[in-house]
């Protein structure tokens, strides 16, 4: 499951204008001048100014506040929640219909949705559950990840999937599937889902 394509659009277009004050600010990619060219860089070159922004998550703030790309008041309400960001290490557990399952080391089981494919897509004949190293964002009203995913090559015995299994049966029977880290946006959601915020901002 991913999100619609016009909203993908927009995700990217906040990411890369986001990332690209941020290199502003620090100066990492000194020869790149506006947010158009920094989107065209290959995401190997914009990894260390991802990883510059979610260690320096206030800079979400500024970049609000002085607005550089004229966003609108919507589009900045986004950018503004990505403070929300969810950072760490994830089993991949089950491609759902409606999202795929994410469980953290903390045992928070969230639904999240791919961007422009699939998450199954990304990773084709790619055996269940597999370890990946995400940051998960708040996106109108969904959980999505911020355009990077690294996996890693291990393998899992049976009870560790056996524990996993038991984590995401007891969420899903228990209404604890994390589907947004918007919580006041639950009233436009289906009901019985816990909408609460997990711990957020954290890092790997």
């Amino acid at each position: 499951m991913r999100i619609p394509g016009e909203e993908a659009n927009l995700f990217y277009k906040l990411i890369w204008g986001l990332q690209f004050y941020v290199n502003q600010q620090h100066q990492i990619l000194p020869n790149i001048k506006s947010a158009n060219e920094y989107a065209e860089l290959p995401m190997s070159e914009k990894l260390e100014v991802r990883d510059a922004l979610w260690k320096n998550p206030n800079l979400i703030d500024v970049y609000v506040e002085k607005n550089p790309d004229s966003l609108s008041t919507q589009e900045l309400d986004i950018v503004s929640k990505w403070k929300r960001f969810v950072a760490g290490g994830f089993q991949i557990f089950r491609y759902l219909k409606n999202y795929t399952i994410f469980i953290n080391e903390n045992s928070q089981v969230y639904g999240v949705l791919g961007l422009y494919d699939n998450l199954e897509d990304l990773f084709p004949g790619r055996p269940l559950p597999m370890m990946v190293a995400a940051v998960l964002l708040p996106f109108k009203g969904k959980i999505v990840y911020d355009g990077v995913l690294k996996g890693y090559n291990i393998s899992f015995g049976g009870s560790i999937r056996s524990g996993l299994n038991e984590k995401y049966m007891a969420a899903k029977q228990n209404d604890r599937i994390i589907t947004t880290l918007e919580p006041e946006l639950r009233h436009r959601y289906k009901p019985g889902i816990n909408r609460s915020p997990a711990k957020t901002g954290s890092q790997w």
